[in-house]
């Protein structure tokens, strides 16, 4: 195990004395010494009070000890807290993520999973009206295959919450998933049935209050293996640790976005920030919606009063009578999905064929089949 800095590919710094020095042990007065039973994080907490940063074999021991259940709670609520007080690096997250892939329940799909989209972001950025499960059945309307992952949400609007109001069993089983993505080209992953390993770690989290290493961690995991993604994330420093992060683990290609007001969206209410990752690498640019003859709203307008409102704007933008900007958002999030989907060459082009999608009838018969076929 060794204390790293990191480089020019995103992960954080750490402080020039504890580069390449092996942690110390800790030695201590007789009641700070542990017992044998199960696995002792003491070495990689150390190197972390120390300032120093895990590799990723380390990082990888130490969030397989987590994820099954080998160490203890106050440790791993220590370990999360050290992590989240400077952000994880780009070794630290891959080897997470790495051990997270392994313990997934995985979708049984033959659908090959350079085909299979995403479109699950971080949460904890102001919530709206949920556009990325909008997107997704516009995305899977115009030729995507989506394997949407999702979970509930704290405001109790999340993915799973909006899709199970407006008919869709968010709780079916690999079969009946599998048999989503083949009749409607969309499934719904949701996440607290295909990460059972996690469970160890909930606690600790809900304990804690704040977003830890397991918010960047469940967007790189999905469950069926997609390796094309729209990735929003709540704070825009995570962008190029992201999507580092996806061009390692073998993304083919992926849009990691932050809206300039704080979404974690492409927004039409400010320039996105966006990191593309396409075939091992990384360019970063910003997207003005404006340039692309969308209307500027706030992004206020875009909140939903509560689980039913998040629902009937759902289905009103699917059924093509909503055209306002709940319209206009779904419709740019919709044109990134098809674009990283492989299904349209640019987002300009995407947009023509989501707005298609929807007013030709497509997208709501997504949504019909997606319902039927999750039952």
């Amino acid at each position: 195990m060794t204390a790293r800095g990191a480089g020019a590919d995103g992960a954080s710094e750490a402080s020039a004395p504890h580069q390449g020095v092996a942690a110390a042990p800790i030695v201590g007065p007789p009641e700070f010494v542990r017992g044998a039973p199960g696995f002792d994080l003491t070495p990689q907490l150390a190197v972390l009070l120390g300032g120093g940063t895990l590799d990723e074999r380390t990082s990888a021991e130490a969030f397989e000890a987590i994820m099954t259940g080998a160490t203890s709670q106050a440790e791993i609520a220590a370990f999360l807290a050290l992590l989240a007080a400077r952000g994880p690096t780009l070794d630290e997250l891959v080897g997470a993520a790495r051990v997270m892939r392994r313990h997934v329940q995985r979708v049984p799909t033959t659908i090959a999973p350079e085909r299979l989209l995403d479109t699950a972001g971080t949460g904890g950025a102001p919530k709206t009206f949920n556009v990325s499960t909008a997107a997704a059945i516009v995305a899977a309307a115009g030729g995507a295959v989506v394997a949407k992952h999702g979970n509930r949400s704290r405001t109790g609007r999340g993915s799973a919450e909006v899709l199970a109001a407006l008919g869709v069993d968010v709780d079916a089983e690999g079969a009946r998933q599998s048999r989503c993505l083949d009749a409607a080209g969309v499934c719904f992953c949701f996440a607290i049935h295909h990460h059972p390993a996690a469970r160890h770690a909930m606690p600790v989290r809900k304990a804690l209050g704040f977003p830890t290493i397991f918010n960047l961690l469940g967007p790189l995991t999905n469950p069926a293996g997609a390796q094309r993604q729209l990735m929003g994330v709540y704070d825009r420093r995570f962008l190029r640790l992201l999507a580092g992060a996806l061009a390692r683990l073998g993304a083919r290609h992926a849009l990691v976005v932050h809206g300039g007001d704080g979404l974690d969206e492409l927004s039409i209410g400010a320039p996105t920030f966006v990191a593309e990752v396409r075939d091992g690498a990384v360019r970063e640019y910003e997207l003005d919606p404006a340039r692309l003859g969308l209307r500027r709203a706030e992004a206020s307008s875009l909140a939903a009063r509560d689980v039913d409102h998040a629902a009937a704007l759902v289905r009103g933008v699917l059924s093509g009578g909503e055209r306002g900007p709940h319209r206009d958002m779904t419709l740019l999030n919709a044109a990134a999905a098809l674009f990283a989907a492989g299904v349209e060459p640019s987002i300009e082009a995407g947009l023509s064929a989501a707005a298609a999608a929807i007013d030709d009838g497509r997208a709501m018969a997504t949504l019909a089949r997606l319902i039927e076929a999750s039952r």
